[in-house]
């Protein structure tokens, strides 16, 4: 399949471009210069500066296919823009195109009523306030999600809520104010009629934030990954998604827009990480001749090279599937590619961080930084090793 984005695409694309170039890239020391100053919790007010920019750039909710709240691109047209804006791990926001609040969005969307709509979507559609996902806990396998124990209980016109839940992305975020939250309703029901979603205002009385969780010593601060106590954290009824026993089918719904697109910013993130490796290559000297006359360095770009576009053209050809025949039909594709593209960007981060010695292991480089958050992508919606089962169960199923 070509990569070759089509007219409408190829603008966008040109626009993004020309607005990192401008607004991001130079704005990258200043962000995490921010970060470290004062409270590394506190808002980012950058983000607030860029985010107006983005909107008169045409460059706002990108992500949403097939709405008329974003930019009206297939999963396939987006697949580009996405890779572009994974090649600065905090810029997504600029562009309201951050994970989870994509996922959330989504969903709403989907499968929120009209009051979730005017009280949630709308504003997150707008940038004005951001949001979590509550499904994984630390006392379980939850690469299965028919494993969660929280509870949701119904009481009269609420639902009360309890458990505790760990590796909960955003929740770090000033202005986070709501989350998506997976529990069970009915323990006795069918396996995957158990769970259920339901929005959980941040404010709501009960939610206790223990800690933030650090992937290899990244706190990922202002976003975080935080464990969270729920002690009888009571919500009205009506914040319940769907029904009782939806949640599952809401997950499967979710996950599958969720992967291809941080599948689309590993790619970003190893195209950068391959340009820092070349330069870095050819401006240093070792054992009496450059770097990138080294043998073991010019197979080491050249295997980057191959592996980064296969990647691609596998991630486009999940999308144009996604597109075509549903994001169910596609589940083989999604699989095949949440388990390349982490894969394929540890190891090509790798390669760049060893080319630039000691110093690809500092805070000098960006690129421990990509390398812990590729790791992390390999848990994240499901490990590889879900992925993989998945897939050799599809593959067997062929042959009867």
């Amino acid at each position: 399949m070509s990569y070759d984005p089509n007219p409408r695409t190829a603008g966008l694309l040109a626009r993004l471009r020309a607005f990192m170039d401008e607004h991001i890239y130079p704005n990258e020391k200043a962000y995490y210069d921010e970060v470290a100053t004062g409270d590394r919790w506190a808002h980012v007010t950058l983000i607030d500066r860029l985010k107006p920019l983005a909107k008169e750039a045409g460059l706002w909710n990108l992500f949403l296919p097939e709405s008329t709240h974003g930019a009206g691109l297939t999963n396939l047209e987006y697949a580009p823009l996405c890779e572009e804006m994974g090649r600065v791990h905090w810029c997504p926001a600029v562009f309201n195109c951050a994970a989870p609040d994509t996922g959330n969005m989504e969903t709403l969307e989907r499968f929120g009523t009209a009051e979730h709509k005017e009280r949630w979507l709308k504003p997150m559609l707008a940038g004005e306030m951001r949001s979590a996902f509550a499904m994984t806990e630390p006392g379980v396998a939850s690469s299965d999600a028919t494993n969660i124990e929280s509870s949701i209980v119904r009481d009269g016109g609420d639902y009360v809520i309890n458990g505790r839940k760990w590796w909960i992305s955003g929740m770090g975020e000033a202005d986070c104010a709501f989350m998506i939250f997976m529990g069970k309703t009915d323990p006795a029901a069918p396996k995957h009629k158990q769970q259920s979603m339901i929005l959980v205002p941040r404010d709501t009385p009960g939610i206790t934030v223990v800690r933030p969780m650090t992937v290899l010593g990244y706190d990922d601060a202002p976003h975080g990954h935080m464990e969270i106590i729920f002690d009888n954290v009571r919500v009205p009824a009506s914040n319940m998604l769907l029904g009782e026993g939806r949640g599952f089918e809401i997950a499967q719904a979710r996950l599958g827009p969720g992967r291809i697109h941080h599948c689309m910013r590993m790619i970003g993130m190893a195209e950068r990480a391959l340009e820092a490796m070349c330069r870095r290559v050819k401006s240093r000297v070792a054992f009496g001749k450059p770097l990138a006359e080294q043998g073991v360095i010019i197979e080491r770009i050249a295997n980057s090279r191959i592996m980064i576009d296969q990647a691609r053209l596998l991630t486009l050809h999940a999308a144009h599937r996604m597109d075509t025949v549903g994001n169910k039909e596609a589940k083989a594709e999604i699989a095949m590619i949440k388990v390349a593209a982490p894969n394929m960007a540890c190891q090509v981060i790798d390669w760049a961080m060893q080319a630039h010695g000691a110093a690809g292991i500092s805070q000098d480089f960006f690129l421990a930084s990509y390398y812990a958050h590729a790791r992390k992508i390999r848990f994240a919606d499901g490990p590889d090793e879900v992925h993989r089962h998945q897939l050799g169960r599809l593959e067997l199923a062929k042959y009867g």
